[in-house]
């Protein structure tokens, strides 16, 4: 397991910022997932929550039985010295989208400017097993690593008002999901018929950082199907588990 220079920060008065260096990069997700998980199982009674992002790990802490000089020193501890070795296992889940003109108003677009047609799009992009790397700015968007640098595309120069719950969006290096309808500046491509953030579910994000995804392409019809069971709550997001 790889062993990177970190950068310890107070984050308010509750928190550790560990910094990664600044690359989207899978041996840095799965530094992250490896230290986290020893994180929790040698702090667990001092740890309130670890919140993973690309390149970075926020550890809250109970102020009530540690201070802040206290949780750096266990962290660098844990990290230089501590058995790096756990593996985590993850997800694969298995998403269903639809990449039909209706639900892809930017496909067109970036087929036009990467003089790629759409069935080469869709190959590329539902072809790779994607890395979730955290879970933001909207609950249970998911921010996916490994998208084809062929796919690779700057953000619209206009955001959108409104994108659809479910739609699939490329922005830069990045491929994403939108879990509800909202505001939105990334290229939609396709749209998935699941529900990515349910409150009333545990978790209310079905995938996790660490999880991987891999989208597979279906028709109009299927989305119809599936979006049906979806609201009818019998419908199960397909995965499996690796590690």
């Amino acid at each position: 397991m790889n062993r990177y220079k970190l950068k310890y920060k107070p984050l308010g008065s509750i928190a550790v910022l560990v910094e990664w260096p600044k690359a989207i990069e899978e041996p840095i997700l799965k530094n992250i997932s490896i230290f986290r998980n020893k994180i929790h199982a040698d702090m667990g009674e001092y740890i309130l929550e670890t919140v993973p992002a690309y390149n970075s790990l926020t550890v809250f802490f109970d102020t009530s039985k540690i201070k802040y000089s206290g949780v750096v020193a266990d962290l660098k501890e844990i990290y230089t010295t501590k058995d790096q070795k756990l593996l985590t296992a993850y997800k694969l889940w298995t998403i269903p989208v639809c990449y039909e003109d209706e639900f892809a108003p930017d496909l067109a677009q970036l087929g036009k400017e990467k003089k790629l047609s759409k069935e080469q799009i869709v190959k590329l992009h539902s072809s790779v097993q994607y890395d979730v790397y955290f879970i933001g700015f909207l609950p249970g968007f998911l921010y996916l690593g490994g998208l084809h640098e062929k796919l690779h595309y700057k953000r619209r120069d206009r955001p959108r008002r409104s994108i659809s719950s479910g739609d699939i969006g490329i922005a830069g290096n990045q491929t994403g999901v939108y879990p509800r309808v909202s505001p939105g500046g990334w290229n939609i491509i396709g749209n998935s018929p699941l529900k990515f953030f349910d409150v009333e579910e545990f978790p209310p994000c079905f995938a996790v950082s660490g999880d991987k995804v891999k989208f597979v392409p279906i028709d109009a019809s299927e989305h119809e199907r599936i979006k049906k069971e979806v609201e009818s709550g019998s419908y199960v997001p397909k995965s499996e588990i690796y590690g």
